[in-house]
């Protein structure tokens, strides 16, 4: 079964469409406008191994708000539509990753219900131009739009542009092993309840 969507989302702030193959390799297409978050995007794709194709077109003479919020609700659709009724999903994972001196934790449930367990602080209000509260903003809307519980902790670290890396690549890593089918489900939804919908 082909685990790919699309999804386009069109308001007067942005146009965003983003393509996704939860069973890809980590290739991407990324072009939001927003250079710092194109690479954590990178990120993204790369280490959870699903592709991604991300156009998105913002009113960056406001901020980067838009672009980033929303670029975030769309992908977290677009995985929500790919994975279906999430049969023989493995649902579940956590990881610890480090990167230089920075380690940062990510868990996830790809449970259907969306909610964000954010302790992760930032030194500085920027990365280059990036605002560092952005980083929690496309966290929130990921999670809620692709319902799933996403618990993301910063454990320690120095330098704000590892710190969002981590974050980034952490989440990828466990998107990764949940959204993985689990030969052993042999197709069932992994729940009690019988739906993850």
């Amino acid at each position: 079964m082909s685990r790919k969507a699309s999804v386009s989302r069109k308001t007067n702030e942005t146009a965003v469409s983003v393509t996704v193959d939860i069973d890809g390799t980590g290739t991407s297409t990324i072009s939001t406008g927003v250079g710092f978050f194109d690479h954590m995007l990178d990120q993204l794709s790369r280490h959870s191994l699903i592709d991604m194709e991300i156009r998105t077109e913002g009113d960056l003479h406001v901020d980067d708000h838009h672009t980033v919020e929303d670029t975030g609700i769309a992908i977290g659709q677009a995985i929500a539509k790919a994975l279906g009724d999430r049969r023989g999903i493995t649902r579940y994972a956590s990881l610890d990753l480090a990167m230089d001196e920075t380690m940062t934790r990510a868990a996830v449930d790809v449970s259907g219900r969306p909610f964000l367990v954010w302790n992760v602080a930032f030194s500085a209000p920027k990365i280059g131009t990036f605002d560092t509260e952005l980083v929690r903003e496309f966290f929130q809307a990921l999670a809620q739009h692709a319902g799933i519980t996403l618990h993301i902790q910063n454990i320690y670290g120095a330098n704000n542009h590892h710190i969002a890396e981590t974050c980034f690549k952490a989440v990828a890593r466990v998107l990764r092993t949940a959204t993985e089918i689990d030969p052993r489900q042999a197709g069932r939804v992994p729940s009690t309840k019988g739906s993850l919908a």
